[in-house]
């Protein structure tokens, strides 16, 4: 970790919320859904299609858990009543997977119906390396009934070749990404190009094994990896997408859309704003270094 990272992983907690607030509002769509639905139609108006989250993780108290399908049932509800081109993402440590796993699977269970009910389609998201097994198991249960969800793998897992070949048959619809948790070693890669060379290995092989591959990254080489993959296997338009997150690089997403490539856009909103903010500041220190430049009045 660099001087400067450190720097901002020790000062954050410092920085006021009303400050990080003004720097989150590149980050985040909103507290509310109608604010995550304007972000929505904006995104759709230029060519680009939405995965919605609310954001929350690591819930302990049942009725947090339970108020959160609600509010998942209900966006499935205004999506189709909106006509918006949109998925939902969810996180099943938000959903009671860390109170109990059974309980966490029928809060899954009554999101994925809704999701079936319009048409639609949940994500699975991936949280640290202690909810990947329990993730899976519920992924691998409910997808045969349903049909409409799909997982994330994360290229920094030394797991992640092993839980593409445990995928469904000609059903699998995958995120994939670098990463973002702080993993020990054991069971995560640790070289910056280590890293990326597992993503493009973990990427090929789920085009080759039919799976619908979401390309989560902003690194433009990962990016130029992925194009050359799909140019290389020939992979048609509909079997693929780039995925960015709301705020980062718009201009290499504009770059992929003019360049015919379907993307999505993770748009999250919600009132648990400020642990997200500051996770995404720690990994753009070009941001965080604005922030914490402005916490200490220099110009």
């Amino acid at each position: 970790m660099s001087l400067f990272s450190r720097l901002v992983v020790t000062t954050l907690p410092l920085v006021p919320k009303s400050l990080v607030g003004r720097v989150a509002a590149r980050y985040v769509a909103g507290e509310t859904s109608e604010e995550a639905f304007a972000t929505v139609r904006e995104l759709n108006a230029r060519g680009a299609m939405a995965t919605l989250d609310l954001l929350g993780e690591e819930v302990t108290v049942r009725d947090k858990a339970e108020a959160a399908v609600e509010e998942y049932v209900r966006l499935f509800e205004e999506i189709d009543r909106g006509q918006v081109d949109s998925n939902v993402s969810i996180k099943l440590t938000m959903l009671g997977l860390k109170i109990d796993q059974e309980f966490c699977l029928q809060n899954v269970e009554r999101i994925a119906e809704a999701a079936q009910r319009f048409g639609n389609f949940l994500r699975l998201d991936m949280e640290d390396h202690t909810c990947i097994d329990a993730t899976l198991e519920i992924y691998h249960q409910l997808q045969p009934r349903f049909g409409n969800l799909g997982v994330v793998f994360q290229s920094y897992m030394r797991r992640t070749l092993d839980d593409i070949e445990g995928l469904p048959d000609d059903s699998g619809n995958v995120r994939l990404c670098k990463g973002i948790y702080v993993e020990p070693r054991p069971v995560a890669w640790k070289g910056y190009n280590t890293v990326r060379h597992n993503f493009i290995a973990a990427l090929e092989k789920m085009i080759t094994g039919g799976v619908y591959a979401a390309i989560a990254t902003h690194d433009e080489f990962l990016v130029c990896a992925a194009v050359a993959l799909i140019d290389k296997h020939r992979l048609p338009r509909d079997r693929y997408e780039f995925q960015m997150l709301l705020g980062v690089d718009e201009e290499l997403r504009e770059i992929l859309l003019k360049g015919g490539h379907r993307l999505r856009v993770y748009v999250p909103y919600g009132k648990d704003w400020y642990a997200y903010s500051t996770r995404r500041l720690r990994e753009n220190p070009e941001v965080a270094r604005h922030v914490i430049r402005q916490f200490f009045g220099l110009r």
